[in-house]
């Protein structure tokens, strides 16, 4: 995965903050990911498909969780529950929608959502696309955006 690919989730991913949930976003250094364990315990799941292929993870704290749901919802919440859940996966998917704006050129579609929870849990990109991994701090606390992503060459004519 080349790092150009990355910079447009993680233009998303502070916009995102800024305009959906009035928080700051500050990036940190672009790291190779672990391609099976996350950080956090809660992840929402886009899967990529197209000209290009792969996944984006954005695995929050349950504190980023919690505050991010309660912003979306404007109610305070303070456990992990199905609203919760639901509103990591909306996140994920408005990140993934922004950035598949920018790279147009690979004529993707996202999947619908998934969220995964448990401390330690596994996540498992495609081989071919081992995660670049950058974390962010924000005004509701840490978070970190896994992305893999591989172009598809198409074949020339014989």
């Amino acid at each position: 995965m080349k790092v150009e690919h990355i910079n447009p989730f993680l233009k998303a991913v502070t916009n995102t903050f800024a305009t959906m949930l009035a928080a700051d976003c500050r990036r940190g250094d672009l790291s190779l990911g672990d391609p099976k364990h996350r950080q956090y315990p809660i992840s929402g799941i886009i899967g990529l498909s197209g000209r290009a292929h792969g996944m984006v993870v954005i695995n929050l704290s349950t504190e980023v969780a919690l505050k991010a749901a309660s912003a979306m919802l404007m109610e305070d919440l303070t456990e992990v529950n199905d609203d919760v859940l639901d509103a990591v996966g909306e996140l994920a998917n408005v990140i993934a929608g922004q950035a598949k704006t920018e790279l147009e050129q690979y004529d993707l579609s996202v999947s619908l959502p998934n969220v995964i929870t448990g401390e330690g849990h596994e996540i498992r990109f495609p081989s071919a696309t081992p995660p670049l991994a950058v974390p962010f701090n924000t005004d509701f606390g840490p978070l970190r955006l896994e992305v893999g992503f591989e172009i598809i060459n198409e074949l020339a004519p014989a």
